[in-house]
């Protein structure tokens, strides 16, 4: 994102819900930008789907064997496979020959943002809410933490509303930003509680 920005010279990034010839302005003006933030946003999906299957691995290996774990692993997955789709399409719009055409364009910004955004919100609360409600119930995290994901859970559902009302497109970054936050600390907490567990089987 920061080298996105330097890239572009400081631009604002414009966003898919302004008019269409100002989105094909912008990515017709910085190619370079727009290839680099699409290379890291396609990066991204690799260790996301690896901590999906981790923690989901992690839960199974601390003895749960609820719903929740397979609840986690399709919002992990789902999340994942938006994050492919968006860093794929919007490498598209970084083409010199797609950018001439003002619909193309338009539609283009729109499904990388939709994927990107939409989609992998929606996938990460699903993500969250599964590790949450098992962690809660066998009470392998604090209590503030699955409160915290369960926080991320609905942010991220409510984030589906933006599709017919624009004011919910807020509650897209903060389940990105704060939901980065929650992955660490609850890896963390997991990963203490899995070498509590095995030092105990020792």
């Amino acid at each position: 994102m920061i080298t996105a920005a330097l890239l572009r010279h400081g631009a604002a990034y414009v966003t898919p819900f302004a008019p269409a010839e100002q989105i094909r302005t912008f990515f017709a003006e910085a190619p370079a930008a727009t290839r680099i933030s699409s290379f890291f946003l396609l990066g991204s999906a690799v260790p996301f789907g690896i901590f999906t299957v981790t923690i989901v691995s992690l839960l199974r290996f601390l003895g749960v064997r609820a719903a929740g774990t397979e609840i986690a692993q399709l919002g992990g997955l789902t999340a994942t496979a938006s994050l492919l789709l968006s860093g794929i399409t919007a490498s598209i719009l970084s083409v010199s020959e797609v950018t001439v055409s003002t619909p193309v364009v338009k539609a283009i910004a729109f499904f990388s943002f939709l994927s990107g955004g939409v989609l992998y919100a929606l996938g990460f609360g699903l993500l969250a809410a599964g590790v949450s409600i098992t962690c809660y119930f066998m009470r392998l995290l604090p209590r503030w933490l699955t409160a915290f994901g369960f926080l991320l859970a609905i942010t991220g559902e409510l984030s589906w509303f933006s599709l017919i009302a624009y004011p919910a497109n807020f509650f897209i970054p903060i389940t990105r930003f704060a939901g980065f936050v929650w992955m660490l600390l609850a890896a963390y907490s997991l990963t203490r509680v899995r070498r509590t567990a095995t030092v105990a089987s020792a």
